[in-house]
Parts: C-alpha cells; structure tokens; sequence
C-alpha cells in the first residue's frame, strides 16, 4: 500500500513539477512580445443578467456607468429571468435611463438570457457582466484594445475576489488571481478554453458562425470557448481589465458552486473528446486538455489517498495515546519532523516552494506589485483539504448523468 500511495504521490508532483515550469516559460516568453495599442472604442452593448439580484444589481449597473468609455458607444442591456424577489422593483430607477434597457423573460436559465440580449443587441460587439460583479473604470478600454486585431473574436478579464472577509473567501483572492496569470499563459499559447462570465466579450459574428450559448451542463462560458477552439476563432486576454466578484463565504455555498463547474468541466471535456490528444488544436489538443484531465484524476487519488492516510495516522495515534499515554517525538530522530529527507520529501517541499512563487507572482501580476500575502498559504493548504470533496462529487455527477443545479 505505501509503495502504491508512493507511486501516485511521484506522479502528482512530476505533474504539477512539469506544468508549472511549462507555464513559467511560455509566460515570459510570450511577455517579450506583448505590444501596447491606442484606445478602440466601437459601439458595445454590455449584458447584465439578473435572477433574483435586488441586493446587488444597483451596483453593478453602476460599475458600467463609471466606465472610461465613450457613452454614446456604450449600451446596457439588463434581463430578469423571472426574478422572485425585488429585482424588478429595483431596475424602475433607470426606467428612463438613455444608456439602459431592462427587458424581462420567463426563467430559463442563464445561457437563455444571453441568447435572448444577443439577438436583441444592435452593436457588433458584446459582453456579460453577471449581477453580483464590479468592473473598475479603465476594464472595457482595456478588453476593447485586443479587438484592434481583426482575427480576435473574444476577450476574457482578470477576475479578482470582492472584499474578502473570512478564510475561504482570501483562499479564493489567491486562486482567481492564479487563474488570472493562468489565462493570460493560455492566451500566449492560444489555449483559453473558458470565457468567464463576468465580462468577457465577443464579436457578435462568432454566434452567426457557431451558434449562440448552450445549457452545456451550467457551464456556459466553458463550452462556448470549446466550441470557438475547435473552430479555430481566437480568444485572447485582456491584462489589468479588473472586474469583482463576491466569492462564496461559506463552505456549503463554495462547495455548491465548485461541484457545479466541475461537473460542467468533466461534462464539456466528454462532449468536446475529440480535441484531446489532437493536434489540430495545438497546444491546447496535445498539452492543455490531457494535462486537465490526467491531472485532475492524478490529483483527486493523491488528495484522497493523503487524506486516507492522515485519518489513518491520526487513528493510529490516538488509540497509542490511550494504550500507553501521550509521549513527545524523540529530537534526535530526524524522521518526526515534516522536513523529511527521502526525495518524495525533497520534491515536495520544491513544489511547494515552487507553488507559492507562481500564486505570490500571480498576486503581482493581478495588482501590479510584489506583496507577499497569507492568502497565498490559505490557496495550497487549504484547497488539498477541501477540494477532494467536489472533486469526488463531480465524477459521481458525471458517471449517473446528475447535473448540478446553477442556483
């Protein structure tokens, strides 16, 4: 068994080793090519979303108002879907509004609502910002840019964690920002494969080429930039255009949340198999996609199998605590100590190591200036004590066809 546990441990950190140095590289040097561009501001319509968002939709209309845009060239678009709260009462302050429409639809869910602004919307370009998101002023400029480029047809943002007030939401600071650099990596490698929903915007034309937003398991954003990869259309990523979103304060809603993406994750990777292994999509076919999803199975065995082990360890300690009383571990035996010094040790302490750099520079990269922060800490620690648990939900969803539910 600890031959086994040894081996899978082995192929976790070569992995994760392997990856991140693959990232590290392919960032700087794509960063030696970056180019700067003037301002691009065409007419945008800005979608927003709602389903029962009376406490936060003010806000983020007012987010969009504050954009250093052109108004004349800037248009909302707010859709109820069939709201049960006071939603609707809410949106009757911009009832006259020039720059606003507020239309309303019966529930159907949230790709239905962006299908249904799409073919209502008058601009070429659109975009999605969900109702419990900010943006700070300079973000559309920021996306616009990109689509100076005539071959780009979507641009994601930099997601960044609201406030965070408790442990789970900083773990999540720290995460989105490592997302954030992930994307930015995937852009230079042409491999983004998710759009996220708080403002990322798109070319109207790539839903006459493709077809508008699917259920796609509740993971809309994911499966439109599948289907946009596996067409060839370029997704690119916008550096510093910032836009908050509240993150889940509680474990029950986090895990809620983190079920449903992943099960959406494993449930697009299923219905876009194909691209894996492939080499007509490059490096997200042959390097990215397998990566996901060996990683992802690599992962959850070896979160599990060291959580089996630490529950075991832990028996094992309190039935000797009662049989022959609590003793201290012996100083000069160097094997009580965590620093332990086989190679599986050694090789994890430099992931470790080599983690914490990579989440400390993704901090950076996010908000434009070195600080090292707990958060970081908060992000690896915790995550492999908790993430085992969604993981596991999310292949049961997947292997009896349960789908988790977006609300």
């Amino acid at each position: 068994m600890d031959a086994v546990l040894q081996g899978i441990s082995y192929t976790f950190i070569f992995f994760t080793l392997y990856f991140e140095v693959f990232l590290l590289i392919s960032f700087f040097e794509g960063r030696k090519k970056e180019e700067v561009t003037d301002d691009y501001t065409p007419p945008v319509t800005v979608i927003v979303p709602c389903f029962n968002e009376e406490t936060t939709v003010l806000g983020t209309i007012e987010s969009i108002l504050n954009l250093e845009y052109p108004k004349e060239n800037l248009h909302i678009m707010v859709v109820d879907d069939g709201s049960t709260d006071g939603t609707l009462k809410a949106l009757e302050v911009y009832k006259n509004h020039p720059m606003i429409e507020v239309h309303t639809k019966e529930n159907g869910g949230k790709f239905t609502v962006l299908n249904y602004a799409i073919e209502n919307a008058k601009t070429d370009v659109v975009g999605c910002l969900d109702a419990d998101s900010f943006v700070m002023p300079d973000a559309l400029l920021r996306i616009m840019r990109k689509f100076k480029n005539p071959v780009t047809m979507a641009v994601t943002p930099s997601t960044v964690i609201h406030k965070p007030k408790n442990i789970l939401q900083k773990m999540q600071k720290a995460e989105y920002e490592y997302g954030n650099l992930l994307r930015r990596i995937l852009s230079i490698i042409d491999a983004v494969h998710i759009t996220p929903g708080p403002f990322s915007f798109f070319r109207k034309e790539v839903f006459t080429k493709i077809g508008l937003f699917k259920h796609a398991h509740n993971t809309e954003d994911m499966e439109i930039a599948m289907r946009m990869q596996k067409h060839g259309l370029k997704i690119e990523n916008a550096d510093g255009a910032l836009v908050y979103t509240v993150g889940p304060e509680t474990i029950k809603k986090l895990y809620k949340q983190r079920v449903r993406w992943t099960s959406g994750f494993l449930g697009n990777l299923i219905d876009y198999k194909e691209m894996v292994f492939n080499k007509k999509y490059g490096d997200l076919g042959v390097f990215i996609l397998p990566i996901a999803v060996v990683g992802l199975f690599v992962t959850l065995i070896f979160l599990v199998s060291n959580l089996i082990r630490f529950i075991q360890s832990l028996v094992d300690h309190i039935l000797k605590w009662k049989t022959v009383g609590i003793s201290m571990p012996q100083f000069g035996n160097f094997e009580w100590f965590f620093l332990n010094t086989n190679t599986i040790s050694i090789l994890g302490l430099l992931l470790f190591f080599m983690t914490l750099f990579i989440v400390t520079y993704a901090s950076k990269f996010t908000n434009g200036k070195w600080r090292f922060s707990i958060d970081a800490l908060y992000f690896i620690l915790l995550y492999s004590l908790i993430a085992p648990f969604w993981l596991i939900k999310s292949v049961y969803n997947n292997l009896v066809g349960k789908h988790a539910p977006w609300r």
